[in-house]
């Protein structure tokens, strides 16, 4: 669990969380993916992990990233081969998000790595890295948590909610996720 700027920042009274530095960087990313990624046809997935690469974040040449997805930083954020951040993806990515290789993010699924200390007064913000395993599934507006560990082969079924790790091969459905059955491969 990593706090921010916990000495420097108030954000119960309007204080910001991150440095003026992140947030200028993290403006002219808004801008530049509005201007030269976000209008884009779906085919454009090289295009666009190009753009993303340039703000540093690390996606692999075979990856699938949609126009429609929101990336919050990208150096935050970790592709791998043939993964796909799908149509509507929300990757609310304040500390590290790391997609393995053929696992895939449906469309209108949220990830969120942040989230706030409810015992502070000052109300920190914390944030904790999420790892969604190869060829794992979150499927249609789907929630993955921060600090969750999805395994290989996981399946964070359509609108359920995962707020602890998945294990892997294992089928999850439900608010709070529950294990339904074990993921079997033909």
């Amino acid at each position: 669990m990593t706090v921010l700027d916990a000495n420097a920042t108030q954000p119960i009274e309007g204080g910001p969380s991150f440095s003026l530095a992140n947030r200028l960087q993290r403006a002219a990313w808004g801008v530049t993916w509005a201007l030269f990624a976000a209008w884009t046809p779906p085919p454009f997935h090289a295009w666009r992990g190009f753009v993303l690469r340039l703000f540093g974040a690390r996606v692999a040449g075979t990856a699938r990233v949609y126009g429609s997805a929101r990336i919050w930083f990208p150096p935050n954020l970790t592709i791998e081969e043939h993964a796909c951040l799908g149509p509507r993806v929300s990757c609310y990515n304040q500390a590290m998000v790391v997609i393995g290789a053929r696992a895939t993010v449906s469309q209108g699924a949220y990830l969120c790595a942040g989230s706030h200390d409810i015992s502070d007064p000052n109300f920190q913000l914390v944030v904790k890295p999420i790892q969604i395993g190869s060829f794992a599934w979150v499927a249609a507006d789907a929630f993955v948590g921060p600090g969750v560990t999805m395994g290989e082969g996981a399946v964070l079924g359509a609108r359920a909610v995962a707020f602890r790790d998945l294990d892997p091969w294992t089928v999850y459905v439900g608010n709070p996720a529950c294990e339904i059955k074990k993921r079997i491969m033909r």
